[in-house]
């Protein structure tokens, strides 16, 4: 039997994925977002039926951002600033598409580091966001942990500047008080490739999660038909420009309008 070539599979699997998100937005040729919606699919509990493995869901995680801010955003050089930044408000618009409670920390945020990221602070008013005045680890800071706590879950969504310090520390003390921790690490800024996969063994090794942005999101939904189907395409479209060309083209060859960007 022949192998199939990756590239294949991945082209036919992009391709899937891209008539799922026309089908989600609405095209006249194909179930519209109204009909999708109106079936409004449950989102299982964990992984396989009566399983062990919670899956991470709009109902159990709460979301900690830590340390975006526009001074810190000049140590982050294992991806380009640009890719980052829309990863960062990418997370910040999934969080708020899924009614996610989020919590905000920053770090000398009138010096240097400079104020949390204007754009994430415009989608999510009303986050909280607790101002460290030392501490490096955000559990440290009570009115952090605090905050965390109030929301009533355990299981946390965990991005930040930077990977190896902040989002490293706040993870492991997170863990060590028994949270579950999914890093987000398309969403967390090192100042090296090196010391990016240095951090994330780190916090492996220590028991958390380590996944994507796009993982996680697509996690959250579970179903395209859900209500927020819609959402999430028009997400993917905004913040994964090679997934957005593959919308567009086909939804150009189903002879639909092409979506805003």
């Amino acid at each position: 039997m022949l192998r199939p070539d990756l590239s294949s599979v991945l082209l036919v699997s992009t391709l899937a994925l891209g008539a799922i998100c026309v089908a989600a937005i609405g095209d006249p040729r194909v179930a519209s977002a109204r009909e999708l919606s109106a079936q409004e699919p449950t989102a299982p509990a964990t992984w396989a039926p009566g399983g062990k493995r919670q899956r991470w869901t709009s109902e159990n995680c709460v979301v900690a951002l830590i340390d975006h801010q526009t001074g810190l955003m000049n140590l982050v050089d294992n991806v380009r600033t640009t890719d980052f930044k829309s990863i960062v408000v990418g997370l910040a618009k999934t969080a708020k598409l899924h009614g996610l409670p989020v919590v905000i920390t920053t770090s000398a945020e009138n010096g240097p580091n400079g104020p949390y990221l204007p754009e994430v602070t415009a989608l999510l008013p009303d986050a909280p966001i607790v101002s460290r005045p030392g501490q490096i680890d955000a559990f440290d800071n009570a009115e952090f942990a605090e905050a965390i706590r109030k929301t009533g879950r355990k299981k946390i969504v965990m991005a930040g500047i930077t990977t190896d310090v902040c989002v490293a520390f706040a993870a492991l003390s997170a863990l060590d008080a028994g949270y579950e921790v999914y890093v987000v690490t398309d969403a967390s800024g090192s100042m090296s490739p090196e010391v990016q996969n240095a951090a994330l063994m780190r916090m492996a090794d220590a028991g958390a999660i380590i996944g994507t942005w796009f993982a996680l999101s697509c996690e959250l939904l579970s179903d395209w038909r859900r209500p927020t189907g819609p959402g999430s395409a028009q997400l993917f479209i905004e913040h994964m420009p090679a997934y957005a060309e593959v919308f567009h083209s086909h939804r150009a060859a189903a002879g639909a309008t092409p979506a805003k960007r």
